[in-house]
């Protein structure tokens, strides 16, 4: 069974030996003896830092993945999905893919203001902007933060195609922009629901709404005149695969336009995070769950390769994929993604091209 008992997601906070940390530094004797004078640890608290890019737009050239480039409004994520595949990024900083990824995270405020200059460069060439890609745009900080409303803003002044992917409801907060880029073709949202369960995605995904306030934002969004993308991922294997079809199910209810899944990825950092996290919640499966995991994978945690990343092979993958596909037809959610305008765009206000409209 799983424990309930899950105020963050991973169970480790170890450093990256991938970027040359200081894994030899010295502590010090007195911090053996901190905890005994201090009493227990205080909790771990969420810490910002204000970071300062020169740019804002990020360029992707995989061949599998549906966009060339895409907005993160913020780095680490307050959600603490254990699988989440973006937590090695944080060893670029110096800092724990486990719950430094969780907990100490960094917010770029000057994310609107950057987009609109590179919107404005001479010869910009228009395709969707893809937001979600590394870390949740609407995770808790936002609330305060205002960062991804900020870029939506600037988005929908310039007529600019947008997708969003959350797993938060927050995102019903800016149907205001949402709602009228739908109309005119240029807005999409996929949101991602993983469990059914509340314990189990309370442990998954300790930090994350509800699974029914999620479906009940795909109504919303549905009803508002978005297309909206239910995705069932990650699929884990001996924990959610089960709920696969109930999750299709739920999706066409709530009135999505479409559904996918990924099979659960393991790359970097990721792969002993996520073994440390089966032994403390659900050690009874712990191994099958990562027998079936590498038989996905060609019998490693993970496989990198483009294109079987997203898909997996084997056995296993082959009956997720068959399962996924008669539940999908069934519900009539097998279609093509929805494609979005890129031929009204017109560059921000003030900027060079409007002197020759």
């Amino acid at each position: 069974m799983a424990k309930t008992r899950a105020v963050r997601g991973a169970t480790l906070n170890a450093e990256s030996r991938r970027c040359n940390l200081p894994h030899t530094q010295a502590d010090g004797d007195w911090l053996d003896a901190r905890e005994a004078l201090d009493g227990a640890p205080p909790p771990l608290r969420t810490m910002v830092t204000v970071e300062h890019p020169k740019t804002i737009i990020s360029r992707n050239r995989s061949p599998d993945v549906p966009f060339d480039r895409s907005v993160n409004p913020y780095r680490g994520c307050e959600h603490g999905c254990i699988y989440c595949f973006a937590r090695p990024s944080h060893a670029f900083h110096d800092l724990s893919p486990g719950l430094d990824f969780e907990s100490r995270l960094f917010a770029k405020p000057a994310a609107a203001a950057l987009l609109r200059a590179e919107l404005a460069k001479p010869g910009y060439q228009v395709a969707p902007i893809a937001l979600g890609t590394n870390t949740d745009p609407y995770q808790p900080i936002e609330r305060e933060w205002r960062i991804t409303r900020s870029v939506v803003e600037v988005l929908a002044e310039c007529r600019h195609p947008l997708t969003i992917t959350t797993k938060s409801d927050r995102v019903v907060r800016d149907l205001d922009l949402l709602g009228p880029m739908a109309r005119d073709g240029l807005a999409a949202v996929a949101v991602s629901v993983t469990s059914l369960d509340p314990k189990v995605a309370m442990t998954v995904e300790p930090r994350a709404p509800h699974p029914e306030r999620r479906l009940l934002a795909v109504r919303k969004l549905a009803e508002a005149g978005l297309p909206v993308y239910v995705s069932i991922s990650p699929v884990i294997p001996a924990i959610t695969d089960g709920e696969m079809e109930a999750l299709v199910a739920r999706a066409a209810e709530a009135g999505a336009t479409a559904v996918g899944y990924i099979p659960v990825r393991l790359p970097w950092e990721v792969a002993p995070l996520f073994r440390a996290w089966l032994d403390e919640h659900f050690p009874e499966r712990a191994g099958k769950v990562m027998s079936m995991v590498q038989s996905i994978r060609g019998g490693r945690d993970n496989d990198p390769n483009f294109f079987t990343r997203m898909q997996g092979s084997g056995p296993w993958a082959d009956l997720f994929r068959a399962r996924f596909r008669l539940a999908a037809r069934k519900h009539g959610l097998d279609g093509a993604r929805i494609g979005l305008r890129s031929d009204l765009f017109r560059p921000p206000r003030g900027s060079q091209g409007e002197l020759f409209d």
